[in-house]
């Protein structure tokens, strides 16, 4: 399913009409989470979140997180709820024994950077992760999720959408209110471009009472140069056209392009339509790594994979939350002697 486009403009008539319906979603939500205690597990838990939904960035967020927690030397493990897998879980996810249709696509590519749990009931995936030797868990999603006691919460969201118009699903984008949302948040961190950081301050700004960290998705060198190359891009991912954009900014030769909806599976029938297509072009098909997951294990040889990685503007606020949470770079201390 592809977000309807009034969810993104600033007024219109179906988004005031359907207002009603968001009032309801937003008192649901905020009924869930007003449930009970939260479960703590005994070591920190940062929740990487978002407002809106669908993607925003949250899952090259975590990738970052890892690979920095890891440089201080911390073992961090992600738990997910595996959107699109049959798995209930708790279950450690291994790259070569289980497919994207057991965990969802995100968890099998956040398991080539860290120990990642599969878990419908998230507080039991922190409780395995936590046996298994998890010195801090990494949710990936949850923020509306009351089942864990968050150390730390980030909300991811795309620059160049913001918060969209500003409502609650149906009438927006929305899983909560923004103001109310952002009261629990720690850290917000806008994804996008130069032009794209510029108009979300102007437009949301005044709405962020907690730290602003920006940061940008870079692709990674591909097997072959880009420069000029002839491809058919297709995506499963949140917002196709943005990995279409980065192809274009690569300096490819965009010749056919397919958005697919969010998880879509990538079924025989149809990669071998558009490997045909991309035959009958000229083109070499190229995709995300998150969509590479997916593939059927016999085609993934002719399929292009264009891997992109978080680069933030400014790690000091994140730095300092990690600082806060005793999660310091190894052998640092305090002046009492104890993690600083």
């Amino acid at each position: 399913m592809r977000a309807p486009g009034f969810w993104h403009r600033e007024a219109g008539v179906r988004a005031a009409l359907l207002s009603p319906l968001g009032a309801l979603y937003a008192a649901a939500t905020r009924r869930r989470l007003a449930q009970g205690p939260r479960e703590k597990v005994g070591v920190p838990v940062i929740c990487v979140g978002n407002l809106n939904a669908g993607g925003t960035g949250k899952t090259p967020t975590v990738i970052a997180l890892a690979e920095r927690l890891r440089d201080r030397g911390i073992v961090a493990h992600a738990v997910t709820r595996g959107h699109g897998g049959s798995l209930e879980g708790p279950v450690q996810v291994e790259e070569r024994r289980h497919s994207a249709s057991e965990t969802g696509d995100e968890p099998l590519l956040l398991a080539a950077f860290l120990p990642t749990w599969v878990a419908k009931d998230r507080a039991a995936g922190a409780r395995a992760a936590v046996a298994a030797g998890a010195q801090v868990i990494v949710l990936d999603d949850g923020f509306q999720n009351p089942a864990l006691a968050h150390d730390l919460s980030i909300i991811v969201v795309d620059a160049g959408i913001g918060f969209g118009n500003g409502r609650v699903i149906p009438a927006g984008p929305l899983r909560e209110p923004v103001a109310v949302g952002l009261a629990r948040a720690d850290i917000v961190l806008s994804i996008g471009d130069a032009g794209a950081q510029a108009g979300f301050d102007e437009r949301w700004s005044p709405e962020i009472t907690v730290p602003h960290v920006t940061g940008a998705l870079w692709p990674l060198p591909t097997g072959l140069p880009m420069q000029d190359l002839p491809v058919l891009a297709f995506a499963g991912i949140g917002h196709p056209e943005k990995f279409f954009q980065t192809l274009k900014a690569m300096g490819a030769d965009i010749r056919a392009t397919h958005a697919l909806s969010d998880h879509q599976p990538l079924s025989d029938t149809l990669m071998t339509r558009m490997l045909r297509e991309a035959r009958a072009i000229g083109a070499q098909v190229v995709t995300t790594e998150k969509d590479a997951v997916r593939l059927p294990p016999a085609l993934r040889a002719q399929v292009m994979t264009v891997p992109v990685r978080l680069q933030l503007d400014d790690w000091g606020p994140v730095d300092a939350a990690l600082d806060r949470l005793g999660a310091a770079p190894e052998g640092e201390t305090d002046h009492a002697g104890g993690p600083a």
